[in-house]
């Protein structure tokens, strides 16, 4: 166990006597706040345009006329919102693009139905109940309603077409998607 330490970088560097180290008092380029590089850490801005960072127009030569971009698109709040498909200002905007609002043909077809049945509970209790008295009848007079299906909603414009399915979640539902699509069929006839 004499034996030298072959990656030790210098002999008697440090040791029990010896005092430690003092650090660096410049810390190495790239680290630190004061410094203006920036090092690990800090976001990088990417020299040439990559994959998801758009590349900078050219300014024009001073002397040029500015070519017109396109529309800006109409902002503020939607008007109304039918399932996926939106009315703001005069388009109508769906996933499959935009159509113009003028003109626009509106549909809806009630593809729910709503079933009605006694549930388990009540037919438990029925004949729990009419072992020990005739009163236990009574329950079989509980019902249970439930709304399964789809409101179908369509709109042609401008040579365009999209649906929409709105899940039915009850009787009530078709009554206010009419009262959404009678909204937007007024703004299509301004």
């Amino acid at each position: 166990m004499t034996e030298p330490n072959p990656y030790q970088g210098g002999a008697g560097e440090w040791g029990p006597g010896k005092p430690p180290a003092q650090p660096p008092t410049t810390p190495p380029p790239g680290y630190g706040y004061p410094n203006s590089a920036p090092g690990y850490g800090y976001p990088q801005q990417p020299a040439t345009p990559a994959y998801g960072y758009p590349a900078q127009p050219p300014t024009p030569p001073y002397g040029h006329p500015q070519q017109p971009g396109a529309p800006a698109p109409a902002g503020g709040a939607p008007l109304v919102a039918i399932g996926d498909i939106t009315v703001m200002g005069d388009q109508i905007i769906t996933p499959a693009g935009t159509m113009p609002l003028r003109g626009a043909v509106w549909n809806a077809t009630d593809m729910s139905h709503t079933e009605e049945k006694i549930p388990t509970v009540a037919i438990v209790l029925a004949i729990i109940f009419f072992i020990f008295c005739l009163l236990g009848l009574f329950f079989l007079l509980m019902k249970e309603k439930r709304t399964t299906g789809f409101i179908q909603v369509t709109v042609t414009s401008g040579g365009r077409h999209h649906s929409t399915m709105i899940p039915a979640q009850g009787p009530h539902t078709f009554p206010a998607v009419m009262g959404q699509i009678n909204y937007a069929r007024s703004l299509s006839s301004m």
